[in-house]
């Protein structure tokens, strides 16, 4: 890992809006649900109270987990992407031996999510394709085997 954690714009509104949820509405059903729990009474057995308890400790962990992603990240700004090579933010075509070429947005590793295209720039074939420019060969290293892609494209 490369320390540095990358964000495009999108990425960056998808995890303010979940930071909003997690502070307000989901903190608010938390703190009632605790309320609930308490009126209860016996807190020693109260099966709910430990619930909500539990629960509110990976909220507030989420919650601690986005702010720190959002003050440390590197926001890749879509018109400073860098026309020419690959870099976080670019969207490339590339194409392996004798298939079809594929189309993939690199992304930072918290927003990663291969199934729909977005690699992250640690991941083998991002890690292999960052920094090259349309016409080069590069070789990703994969559980697989070593896989040589051609890049076609980069916007």
């Amino acid at each position: 890992m490369s320390g540095k954690q990358y964000l495009t714009t999108e990425g960056e509104t998808r995890i303010k809006t979940e930071l909003e949820e997690l502070r307000g509405p989901r903190r608010q059903a938390l703190a009632a649900r605790l309320r609930d729990a308490i009126q209860m009474g016996d807190l020693s057995e109260n099966a709910d109270y430990h619930k909500a308890k539990e629960d509110q400790g990976f909220l507030e962990g989420r919650i601690q987990e986005l702010e720190h992603l959002l003050r440390n990240a590197i926001i890749v700004e879509p018109g400073a992407i860098s026309i020419g090579i690959v870099v976080v933010g670019s969207r490339v075509t590339v194409q392996e031996q004798d298939f079809e070429p594929e189309v993939f947005f690199m992304v930072g590793a918290k927003e990663a999510e291969p199934r729909i295209g977005k690699i992250s720039n640690e991941s083998p074939f991002g890690r292999a394709l960052m920094n090259h420019k349309p016409g080069d060969t590069v070789e990703a290293e994969t559980p697989g085997g070593k896989i040589k892609l051609k890049i076609l494209k980069i916007e």
